[in-house]
């Protein structure tokens, strides 16, 4: 396979060239000697600069002919922030679908990471590897949770166990011996929907004898399978595909061929039989596997098509490629996508409802910001949009546990489409918790119009289409069947909810919303004013002293005192070019105050239950080995309740 198409080299440019000029190199240096000086040089400098033109002409067509993903825009995440300083993609919605806790008896494993996510017979379906504490130390097992809408999820089930190593396994060339090991698992594909509409869950079985060993390193176990049926049950587990050491006479699950079920054996029959589905499986098999096309160590692969057919190709570092033939070849090695930063994460693409196509990645050197850009011809991405710009606390120390929103997938093309036409994206947090986020299609960062809602006279279903929520399983964002306002909650001592609000840039803004606490003495609600990076210029607390406060510079002053079940109409006028902003609670004015940091514009509100995180930042140490004080605790929940948001400015 050609290594790179992008450049050719210098002899093929020249001789390229010389064809086309239809020279002969021994012909024009003998009708050279015919010339006068000065008419040779003249012809000299004219044939050299035709030359360099060819050559740039050549270079240029060459470049500019070649199909690869490119990012276009401006725009690049400051990793000082967490949210990168980047404008969120309007009305996404991040919710998480499993928190680890070491007390909870049904499920204490603390390392949870890779998830994968289907949907299918209108249900979602996320599953995840898991580990008791960290990366890669046994034992593994994959879970299996489902949600109808995205938002409420299940209890997670084993869908496929810890697997014994058989006692006395040993790798070739290595000495670390098994007795009474369990294999970890890995898999970069999750999920596969046959032809005949099964849905197949996929897992892998990898080995890890020793602290230095790779469980990737094509001496693992196999592959596994089984169907996932309508009704919530499973079909038997089976090996699809088994490494080296490994076959039906020595390991735990019959091989597929074995299942009486013809469609299932069918089903199987179509992954190994798809080489854009194989792909994905390079790591953990074996190195000679004749089913992989590109044999080399390019991670976490995942792949769209084009309009023309052609099929784009990313795996981590954004590397890309363009195949021509459904991935059995490519165009050239999989190299960096010109414009894209991205490190040692996942980077998902995909095709979205509205024909366009949109990258989901982590936009830096490190596992944050969570970032989207979108690209009209599924080739030239031109902007970066905030998906997730938070990092919760990592609670519990383990090996390779890395900070921030990571590891994203969507759904693959044969896997199903939400019935709601949105993107929906599922990622780890710290290697610890799992959430998923939907972003709404068509892709927006502008509001053309300033909000004035009121929850109660809204469909409940569309009532925060255009709000951006942080929802972790505590502490909690949603509209209240009973009251039909906007709920907050937090009972997380280690993580806090979120709900933010874009609005057209304003340099004077009138803000007037309805809000209720239901306690006086614990809980927080923060509401601050930030520009399109997310730079406060006003924050206004609800503390836990039954006190409105509002931070005036390094100081806080004193605004109300309130109490529990208080209806609480705030009302703010601000203007950025004075920095002077009024507050009036229940029609009462305070004095005026000043802006606690200059902005040019107002561009967002954000209500939330917690303290600004700066924790962690580029310089904190990659690994936390040690677990949080009271990492199991839960907090007496607090509760607010917005019933409306009215805005007007310019």
């Amino acid at each position: 396979m050609r290594k790179n198409l992008i450049y050719t080299t210098t002899a093929q440019r020249t001789q390229s060239s010389t064809t086309l000029l239809g020279f002969n190199a021994s012909k024009r240096t003998k009708h050279a000697k015919t010339l006068d000086l000065n008419h040779s040089c003249f012809s000299l400098f004219t044939f050299h600069f035709s030359l360099f033109t060819i050559y740039f002409s050549l270079f240029t067509f060459h470049v500019a002919a070649q199909d690869t993903v490119r990012y276009v825009g401006t725009t690049l995440s400051n990793v000082d922030y967490h949210h990168g300083q980047l404008s969120p993609a309007i009305g996404v919605h991040n919710i998480q679908t499993f928190r680890a806790n070491r007390s909870n008896p049904e499920n204490n494993w603390t390392y949870n990471h890779q998830p994968m996510l289907a949907y299918w017979n209108n249900t979602f379906y996320l599953n995840y590897l898991s580990n008791p504490v960290g990366e890669h130390h046994d034992a593994g097992q994959t879970l299996l949770l489902a949600s109808k809408d995205g938002y409420h999820w299940g209890k997670p089930v084993v869908i496929f166990p810890p697997y014994k190593v058989p006692d006395g396994f040993a790798k070739d060339g290595k000495k670390d011996t098994a007795k009474n090991s369990y294999a970890v698992m890995h898999q970069r594909i999750g999920f596969y929907t046959s032809t005949s509409k099964k849905l197949l869950a996929l897992g892998y079985y990898g080995i890890v004898l020793g602290k230095k060993d790779d469980p990737n390193d094509g001496n693992g176990i196999g592959r596994v399978v089984r169907e996932i049926k309508a009704d919530g049950n499973f079909g038997d587990i089976y090996f699809l595909r088994y490494n080296h050491f490994f076959n039906e006479k020595n390991t735990n699950y019959p091989f597929y061929t074995t299942s009486k079920d013809n469609a299932f054996v069918a089903a199987c029959n179509e992954i190994l039989a798809t080489p854009l589905l194989m792909q994905q499986m390079v790591e953990e098999a074996d190195k000679n596997d004749s089913l992989i096309p590109l044999k080399k160590e390019f991670k976490a692969f995942n792949y769209y098509h084009l309009p023309n057919g052609n099929v784009v190709g990313l795996w981590k570092y954004a590397l890309t490629s363009i195949s021509k033939n459904e991935g059995k070849t490519w165009q050239y090695n999989p190299t960096r996508a010109p414009g894209f930063v991205n490190a040692n994460a996942k980077i998902w693409g995909q095709k979205t409802s509205d024909g366009k196509y949109a990258t989901v990645y982590n936009s830096s050197e490190f596992r944050w910001p969570l970032a989207i850009s979108v690209s009209d011809d599924g080739l030239n991405y031109k902007n970066l949009l905030l998906v997730n710009g938070e990092i919760s606390t990592l609670r519990y120390g383990g090996a390779y546990k890395s900070y921030g929103p990571q590891y994203v997938r969507g759904i693959q093309e044969m896997d199903g489409k939400p019935i709601d036409g949105n993107m929906w994206v599922t990622y780890s947090m710290n290697k610890e918790d799992i959430w998923v986020a939907k972003i709404p299609v068509p892709i927006k960062d502008k509001v053309n119009s300033y909000p004035n809602e009121v929850f109660a006279t809204m469909p409940h279903d569309k009532a925060l289409n255009q709000w951006n929520i942080f929802s972790p399983l505590w502490a909690s964002v949603t509209i209240d069947t009973t009251t039909k306002a906007l709920c907050i909650k937090d009972a997380d001592p280690f993580d806090y909810a979120k709900a933010e609000r874009v609005l057209p840039a304003s340099s004077q803004l009138s803000a007037e919303f309805s809000i209720t606490p239901t306690q006086d003495n614990y809980g927080q609600m923060d509401i601050e004013f930030t520009d399109a990076k997310g730079a406060p210029c006003i924050r206004l607390s609800l503390d836990s002293t039954g006190s409105l406060i509002t931070k005036a510079g390094y100081r806080n002053k004193g605004l109300a005192k309130y109490k529990a079940g208080d209806n609480l109409i705030i009302k703010i006028n601000i203007n950025t070019a004075t920095r002077f902003y009024t507050v009036t609670v229940n029609g009462k004015s305070t004095a005026a105050n000043l802006l606690f940091a200059p902005v040019s514009s107002i561009e967002r509100i954000v209500f939330r239950t917690g303290n600004t995180r700066r924790f962690p930042d580029a310089d904190t140490p990659t690994d936390q080995d040690y677990d949080v004080k009271n990492a199991d605790a839960k907090d007496k929940e607090a509760t607010w309740y917005i019933s409306y948001l009215k805005t007007s400015g310019k």
